[in-house]
């Protein structure tokens, strides 16, 4: 029996269902690329979750499996699509109010000229691009991130200006 049961029901997975890329058949055969439904819903329980890959239990498809679909889907523009079309339907129902939405600024291009009071350029925070990155990177990696040092050149600086 199922431990995690569904995470999508059956209405979603029929909206969803025709917004996912359909696969040609292998001229050669081989083994049956594993059901989108079970992926779908594997890559939702990471999501969810906020496990490793590796931690992915066994009743979904192999933790590969389902991080190449994830990656082949973002690169194809899938989830892109599957969420405007959500958003569709619920602009449809009346149950967005856009007035209280919000643009992210981390892509917005800042204008020349700023305030003095704005951080320097070499104090800017990190991008949203970096941080999709890097949240990619800490889910396939037990790679650990050391604490910066002063280098000793900031710290013959410092001495020299005291």
């Amino acid at each position: 029996m199922a431990r995690y049961g569904r995470l999508l029901s059956d209405a979603q997975w029929e909206k969803i269902r025709p917004l996912l890329p359909k696969r040609p058949p292998r001229p050669r055969g081989g083994r049956p690329p594993a059901p989108d439904r079970k992926v779908l819903e594997g890559i939702l329980w990471i999501l969810r979750s906020g496990a490793r890959w590796q931690d992915l239990p066994e009743e979904f498809p192999s933790p590969s499996t389902c991080w190449r679909r994830l990656r082949d889907w973002k690169e194809q523009g899938v989830w892109l699509t599957i969420w405007r079309a959500f958003l569709a339907e619920l602009n449809e129902q009346q149950q967005l109010k856009w007035s209280e939405s919000f643009m992210e600024g981390s892509f917005a291009p800042a204008k020349k000229g700023a305030v003095e009071s704005a951080k320097p350029s070499g104090a800017r925070g990190q991008s949203g691009g970096w941080w999709s990155t890097a949240r990619v990177f800490l889910w396939e990696t037990t790679f650990t991130l050391l604490p910066r040092r002063k280098s000793s050149s900031s710290r013959r600086r410092s001495r020299g200006s005291a």
